[in-house]
């Protein structure tokens, strides 16, 4: 699957935002409620415009930027 297929950054839209194609909602949206826990299908309940092809989508654009940069971690 190609990610660039099913997320789009526009700057009219969300402020320019990285969001599910054809929606106004956020790719942070989508990530935020799977790191939350919720499942493939309550987040497609709460936006049904989302199909379980954009929520993996999602999280492979997440999996590209998290190996784009090293973010480093406080020293416990």
């Amino acid at each position: 699957m190609r990610w660039q297929d099913h997320i789009s950054v526009n700057p009219a839209i969300v402020h320019g935002q990285a969001c599910i194609q054809g929606t106004r909602i956020p790719v942070s949206v989508v990530l935020a409620n799977l790191a939350e826990g919720l499942t493939t299908e309550e987040i497609i309940r709460s936006y049904p415009s989302l199909t379980p092809v954009a929520i993996q989508a999602a999280l492979a654009y997440a999996a590209e930027l998290a190996q784009e940069r090293v973010l480093p971690l406080p020293a416990n």
